[in-house]
Protein backbone atom coordinates (compact mmCIF):
# COMPACT_ATOMS: atom_id res chain seq x y z
CA UNK A 1 0.00 0.00 0.00
CA UNK A 2 1.48 3.66 -0.97
CA UNK A 3 2.09 5.93 1.97
CA UNK A 4 1.06 9.55 0.76
CA UNK A 5 3.98 11.76 1.17
CA UNK A 6 1.45 14.74 1.54
CA UNK A 7 -0.46 16.11 4.90
CA UNK A 8 -2.13 19.05 3.16
CA UNK A 9 -5.70 19.64 2.35
CA UNK A 10 -7.61 16.82 0.78
CA UNK A 11 -7.54 17.58 -2.90
CA UNK A 12 -11.43 15.79 -3.12
CA UNK A 13 -14.21 17.82 -4.95
CA UNK A 14 -16.55 19.19 -2.44
CA UNK A 15 -20.27 18.03 -2.43
CA UNK A 16 -22.30 19.01 -5.61
CA UNK A 17 -18.95 19.20 -7.47
CA UNK A 18 -17.96 17.44 -10.34
CA UNK A 19 -14.67 14.94 -9.52
CA UNK A 20 -12.20 15.44 -12.48
CA UNK A 21 -11.54 12.14 -14.18
CA UNK A 22 -7.55 11.46 -14.03
CA UNK A 23 -5.55 11.84 -16.97
CA UNK A 24 -2.41 9.71 -17.49
CA UNK A 25 0.38 10.68 -15.17
CA UNK A 26 2.99 13.37 -15.56
CA UNK A 27 5.98 11.88 -17.27
CA UNK A 28 8.93 13.92 -15.58
CA UNK A 29 12.60 13.12 -17.66
CA UNK A 30 15.71 13.22 -15.30
CA UNK A 31 18.86 14.53 -16.85
CA UNK A 32 22.19 15.65 -15.17
CA UNK A 33 25.45 16.78 -17.53
CA UNK A 34 25.09 17.12 -21.09
CA UNK A 35 28.86 17.41 -22.73
CA UNK A 36 30.84 14.55 -23.20
CA UNK A 37 30.21 10.61 -22.89
CA UNK A 38 33.65 9.14 -23.85
CA UNK A 39 34.28 9.06 -19.75
CA UNK A 40 31.14 8.19 -17.91
CA UNK A 41 30.70 5.42 -15.58
CA UNK A 42 27.40 6.52 -14.21
CA UNK A 43 25.76 7.18 -17.14
CA UNK A 44 24.90 10.56 -15.78
CA UNK A 45 25.69 12.27 -19.11
CA UNK A 46 24.08 12.76 -22.74
CA UNK A 47 25.66 14.36 -25.67
CA UNK A 48 24.41 17.35 -27.38
CA UNK A 49 23.64 15.72 -30.37
CA UNK A 50 21.48 13.25 -28.75
CA UNK A 51 20.15 16.32 -25.96
CA UNK A 52 19.19 17.89 -29.22
CA UNK A 53 17.27 14.28 -31.02
CA UNK A 54 15.07 13.52 -27.73
CA UNK A 55 13.94 17.00 -27.50
CA UNK A 56 13.41 17.12 -31.22
CA UNK A 57 11.13 13.84 -30.58
CA UNK A 58 8.69 15.16 -27.99
CA UNK A 59 8.06 18.51 -30.31
CA UNK A 60 7.27 16.03 -32.88
CA UNK A 61 4.73 14.08 -31.00
CA UNK A 62 2.97 17.63 -30.01
CA UNK A 63 4.90 17.49 -26.26
CA UNK A 64 6.91 20.16 -24.92
CA UNK A 65 9.48 20.12 -22.00
CA UNK A 66 8.70 22.71 -19.25
CA UNK A 67 9.68 23.09 -15.70
CA UNK A 68 7.78 20.93 -12.85
CA UNK A 69 6.41 23.93 -10.97
CA UNK A 70 4.67 24.79 -14.47
CA UNK A 71 4.33 21.28 -15.10
CA UNK A 72 2.07 20.80 -12.03
CA UNK A 73 0.62 23.99 -12.08
CA UNK A 74 -1.23 22.96 -15.54
CA UNK A 75 -2.22 20.01 -13.86
CA UNK A 76 -4.05 21.66 -10.78
CA UNK A 77 -6.08 23.60 -13.66
CA UNK A 78 -6.87 20.66 -15.35
CA UNK A 79 -4.45 21.33 -18.36
CA UNK A 80 -1.13 19.56 -19.21
CA UNK A 81 -1.65 16.92 -20.65
CA UNK A 82 0.76 17.82 -23.81
CA UNK A 83 3.52 18.90 -20.91
CA UNK A 84 6.75 17.04 -19.82
CA UNK A 85 9.08 18.11 -16.92
CA UNK A 86 12.40 18.26 -17.75
CA UNK A 87 15.05 18.26 -14.96
CA UNK A 88 18.65 18.59 -14.71
CA UNK A 89 20.19 17.27 -11.29
CA UNK A 90 23.62 18.89 -9.56
CA UNK A 91 23.82 22.29 -11.53
CA UNK A 92 26.79 21.59 -13.88
CA UNK A 93 27.88 24.14 -15.71
CA UNK A 94 27.66 22.43 -18.85
CA UNK A 95 24.12 23.42 -19.01
CA UNK A 96 24.48 27.09 -20.42
CA UNK A 97 27.09 25.99 -22.84
CA UNK A 98 25.13 22.72 -24.13
CA UNK A 99 21.97 22.34 -22.64
CA UNK A 100 20.04 25.70 -22.29
CA UNK A 101 21.09 26.57 -26.59
CA UNK A 102 19.15 23.38 -27.06
CA UNK A 103 15.94 24.23 -24.58
CA UNK A 104 15.90 27.46 -26.19
CA UNK A 105 15.70 25.85 -29.71
CA UNK A 106 12.69 23.55 -29.10
CA UNK A 107 11.04 26.10 -26.99
CA UNK A 108 11.09 23.99 -24.00
CA UNK A 109 11.98 24.78 -20.29
CA UNK A 110 13.43 23.25 -17.63
CA UNK A 111 13.97 23.24 -13.77
CA UNK A 112 17.39 23.07 -12.88
CA UNK A 113 18.65 21.55 -9.31
CA UNK A 114 21.49 22.99 -7.71
CA UNK A 115 23.50 23.04 -4.92
CA UNK A 116 24.01 26.43 -3.10
CA UNK A 117 26.60 24.52 -0.41
CA UNK A 118 29.04 23.80 -3.73
CA UNK A 119 28.93 27.09 -6.62
CA UNK A 120 31.58 26.99 -8.55
CA UNK A 121 32.51 23.78 -6.87
CA UNK A 122 32.79 19.99 -8.94
CA UNK A 123 31.46 16.74 -8.92
CA UNK A 124 33.03 15.54 -5.66
CA UNK A 125 30.58 13.26 -4.44
CA UNK A 126 31.79 10.67 -7.41
CA UNK A 127 34.41 8.48 -6.47
CA UNK A 128 34.76 7.52 -10.08
CA UNK A 129 34.57 9.53 -13.30
CA UNK A 130 35.88 12.83 -14.33
CA UNK A 131 36.20 16.15 -12.23
CA UNK A 132 33.37 18.69 -14.17
CA UNK A 133 32.78 22.10 -13.11
CA UNK A 134 29.67 23.03 -11.24
CA UNK A 135 27.56 26.49 -11.95
CA UNK A 136 28.27 29.51 -10.09
CA UNK A 137 26.11 31.68 -8.74
CA UNK A 138 26.64 33.84 -11.52
CA UNK A 139 25.76 30.98 -13.77
CA UNK A 140 22.97 29.81 -11.92
CA UNK A 141 21.16 33.81 -12.14
CA UNK A 142 21.74 33.83 -15.89
CA UNK A 143 19.83 30.50 -16.15
CA UNK A 144 17.14 32.00 -13.93
CA UNK A 145 17.54 34.97 -16.22
CA UNK A 146 16.44 32.87 -18.90
CA UNK A 147 13.49 31.61 -17.67
CA UNK A 148 14.78 28.13 -15.96
CA UNK A 149 12.91 26.90 -12.92
CA UNK A 150 15.85 26.63 -10.00
CA UNK A 151 15.30 23.94 -7.05
CA UNK A 152 17.51 22.76 -4.36
CA UNK A 153 19.72 19.81 -4.46
CA UNK A 154 20.44 20.40 -0.95
CA UNK A 155 23.51 21.93 0.01
CA UNK A 156 26.24 19.06 -0.78
CA UNK A 157 24.70 16.27 -2.50
CA UNK A 158 24.55 14.06 1.05
CA UNK A 159 22.40 10.92 1.30
CA UNK A 160 19.71 12.53 3.54
CA UNK A 161 18.39 9.44 4.90
CA UNK A 162 21.61 9.08 6.50
CA UNK A 163 21.77 12.97 7.94
CA UNK A 164 21.44 13.50 11.99
CA UNK A 165 18.33 16.04 12.49
CA UNK A 166 20.93 19.15 12.61
CA UNK A 167 22.56 18.02 9.35
CA UNK A 168 18.86 17.03 7.70
CA UNK A 169 17.78 20.73 8.88
CA UNK A 170 20.33 22.79 7.37
CA UNK A 171 20.24 20.74 4.17
CA UNK A 172 17.01 21.00 3.00
CA UNK A 173 15.93 24.67 4.67
CA UNK A 174 19.55 26.50 4.15
CA UNK A 175 19.37 24.96 1.24
CA UNK A 176 16.09 27.33 0.22
CA UNK A 177 17.46 29.91 1.91
CA UNK A 178 20.88 30.40 0.23
CA UNK A 179 18.93 29.44 -3.37
CA UNK A 180 16.44 32.75 -2.99
CA UNK A 181 20.15 34.78 -1.53
CA UNK A 182 21.39 33.81 -5.16
CA UNK A 183 17.81 34.54 -7.53
CA UNK A 184 16.15 36.82 -5.58
CA UNK A 185 12.57 34.59 -6.01
CA UNK A 186 11.23 32.26 -4.19
CA UNK A 187 12.26 28.31 -4.43
CA UNK A 188 9.26 25.58 -5.11
CA UNK A 189 10.72 22.46 -5.67
CA UNK A 190 13.24 20.14 -3.86
CA UNK A 191 15.21 16.62 -5.79
CA UNK A 192 16.28 14.52 -2.92
CA UNK A 193 20.49 13.53 -3.44
CA UNK A 194 20.88 9.92 -4.99
CA UNK A 195 17.07 9.71 -5.15
CA UNK A 196 17.00 8.30 -1.52
CA UNK A 197 14.19 9.93 0.80
CA UNK A 198 12.15 8.54 3.68
CA UNK A 199 9.60 9.37 5.90
CA UNK A 200 11.73 11.30 7.85
CA UNK A 201 13.71 13.09 4.88
CA UNK A 202 10.10 14.16 3.25
CA UNK A 203 8.81 15.42 6.57
CA UNK A 204 11.77 17.93 6.77
CA UNK A 205 11.66 18.71 2.93
CA UNK A 206 7.58 19.31 3.72
CA UNK A 207 8.30 21.48 7.13
CA UNK A 208 11.08 23.81 4.89
CA UNK A 209 7.89 24.57 2.84
CA UNK A 210 8.63 22.88 -0.65
CA UNK A 211 5.99 22.53 -2.66
CA UNK A 212 6.82 18.93 -4.54
CA UNK A 213 9.77 17.13 -4.12
CA UNK A 214 11.21 15.37 -7.23
CA UNK A 215 12.94 11.29 -6.39
CA UNK A 216 13.84 8.51 -8.79
CA UNK A 217 11.48 5.56 -7.44
CA UNK A 218 10.23 6.88 -4.17
CA UNK A 219 9.37 3.69 -3.19
CA UNK A 220 6.29 3.60 -0.99
CA UNK A 221 5.82 6.37 -0.95
CA UNK A 222 3.28 8.86 -2.89
CA UNK A 223 2.41 12.32 -3.76
CA UNK A 224 4.19 15.62 -4.62
CA UNK A 225 6.48 15.66 -2.54
CA UNK A 226 7.67 12.21 -3.62
CA UNK A 227 7.32 12.57 -7.73
CA UNK A 228 8.80 9.75 -9.39
CA UNK A 229 11.26 10.35 -12.02
CA UNK A 230 12.68 8.54 -15.45
CA UNK A 231 16.06 8.50 -15.99
CA UNK A 232 17.52 9.69 -19.72
CA UNK A 233 20.53 8.90 -20.79
CA UNK A 234 22.74 8.55 -24.45
CA UNK A 235 21.30 5.43 -24.69
CA UNK A 236 17.53 7.12 -25.53
CA UNK A 237 17.02 6.61 -28.82
CA UNK A 238 13.17 7.14 -30.18
CA UNK A 239 12.12 4.04 -29.54
CA UNK A 240 13.68 3.82 -25.99
CA UNK A 241 11.83 7.36 -25.32
CA UNK A 242 8.62 5.75 -26.85
CA UNK A 243 8.50 2.89 -24.63
CA UNK A 244 9.28 4.64 -21.02
CA UNK A 245 6.75 7.25 -22.06
CA UNK A 246 3.96 4.48 -22.47
CA UNK A 247 5.03 2.83 -19.51
CA UNK A 248 5.07 6.10 -16.96
CA UNK A 249 5.19 5.33 -13.67
CA UNK A 250 2.14 5.62 -10.97
CA UNK A 251 -0.21 8.87 -11.24
CA UNK A 252 0.77 11.58 -8.29
CA UNK A 253 -1.64 11.89 -6.04
CA UNK A 254 -2.84 15.52 -6.02
CA UNK A 255 -2.05 15.68 -9.56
Amino acid sequence: MLDSADHGPSTAPGPGRPRRRPGPPPWVAMYHSVGDCSDDPYRVTVSPGRLDRQLGWLRRRGLRGVGVHELLAARARGEGQDLVGLTFDDGYADFLVHALPLLRRHSCGATLFVLPGRLGGENAWDPDGPRKPLLSAEGIRRAAAEGVEIGSHGLTHMDLTRADDILLRAEVRDSSAALREVTGTDVHGFCYPYGRLDRRVVDAVRDAGYSYACATGPGGLSGLLAIPRVHIGERDTAWRLRLKHLLRRRPVEGV
